[in-house]
């Protein structure tokens, strides 16, 4: 939280922890359902932006199962997906999802998938949700009261040396994207301590607000 922000009331934390409660068992169903889908064939996987960007009918039916879980408990939100989902409401409380993040990941059965949940409340974004299936780690924030993982407090690194800096990144999905980020990692690469690549930003975000890169 920043200093400068003001007092947060009572009644409105409260209502923002009832947002992060619905929001992270939805995550956990989303993430349950993704969990089973693993062993399954790979059927109508098609792309989206480029050949590199997959969805599947997984990315679909988790979106669904969050559309449900969402929606049922909260009618009258709005909510904008992924994969389409795209609908207005009229109480200001607006929900953010991506039903799984590292689909390329997911289909090669690696781990560094994830289900991102946010909520936003008069246009702020104030509750967010990630949760690393593979890992069974749930990151999860609320506006003006930290962050946290597996339900206990995180914090980034204080590192403050490049040398000793692992460094998490990842590509675009568009070829002349990917040969210009391929040219910036080339300068950096000599001047940390390591590159590692995971395949979904949320986790790689995570993994930078519990200080792990």
């Amino acid at each position: 939280r920043h200093p400068s922000a003001g007092p947060v009331r009572s009644d409105h934390v409260t209502a923002l922890d009832e947002l992060l409660t619905l929001a992270t068992d939805a995550a956990r169903r989303a993430g349950d359902l993704l969990r089973e889908g693993l062993d399954r064939p790979r059927t109508a996987v098609s792309t989206k932006s480029s050949p590199t960007d997959m969805v599947s009918e997984m990315d679909r039916a988790a979106e669904a199962l969050l559309v449900d879980a969402l929606l049922g408990a909260r009618p009258d939100d709005g909510m904008v997906g992924e994969e389409g989902t795209d609908r207005d409401g009229s109480t200001g409380v607006r929900w953010i999802v991506d039903p799984l993040d590292g689909t390329t990941n997911y289909l090669f059965r690696l781990p560094g998938f994830a289900v991102s949940i946010a909520a936003e409340v008069d246009g702020e974004l104030a509750v967010g949700v990630v949760y690393d299936v593979v890992h069974d780690e749930l990151f999860a924030a609320v506006r003006g009261g930290g962050a946290t993982l597996n339900g206990r407090p995180i914090r980034a690194s204080s590192a403050a040396e490049l040398p000793g800096a692992l460094v998490a990144t990842g590509f675009g999905y568009d070829a002349a994207r990917r040969r210009a980020q391929a040219q910036v990692l080339v300068q950096v690469l000599p001047q940390v301590r390591d590159v590692r690549r995971f395949g979904a930003a949320s986790v790689d975000l995570c993994l930078v607000a519990c200080g792990r890169v």
